[in-house]
């Protein structure tokens, strides 16, 4: 069975920092191109960050967290991460992990990911 599960939400102050990481089960993933993307209330899912493997691990971000998060992988333990630093009240959501195991699509595209996790909230006080 093929599972993406989060963990490394919480409660922070703006300012603070926050690591999710996103362990990997089921499959191989070192081959995937693996995201972030953020939903807040009543709001749709966005694209936060990801890694593509056929460029040799490059990454790419939205414009709204650049210079502040930093997405990793370590293939060996099947797992990806988060480093979120710098958060802001407007950084608060659900942060979900997903996995493009075809790379048919945009990488910003919820559309383009083959797999998801359940999500972990982050939440920011002001």
């Amino acid at each position: 069975q093929v599972q993406l599960v989060e963990s490394g939400g919480g409660l922070v102050q703006a300012g603070g920092s926050l690591r999710l990481s996103c362990v990997a089960s089921g499959r191989t993933f070192s081959m995937d191109n693996m995201a972030w993307f953020r939903q807040a209330p009543g709001r749709e899912r966005e694209f936060v960050a990801v890694t593509i493997t056929w460029s040799g691990g490059s990454t790419y971000y939205a414009d709204s967290v650049k210079g502040r998060f930093t997405i990793s992988r370590d293939n060996g333990k099947n797992t990806v991460y988060l480093q979120m630093n710098g958060l802001k009240p407007e950084d608060t959501a659900v942060y979900y992990c997903a996995a493009d195991r075809d790379h048919r699509g945009l990488y910003s595209d919820t559309r383009s990911y083959d797999y998801w996790g359940q999500g972990t909230q982050v939440t920011v006080s002001s």
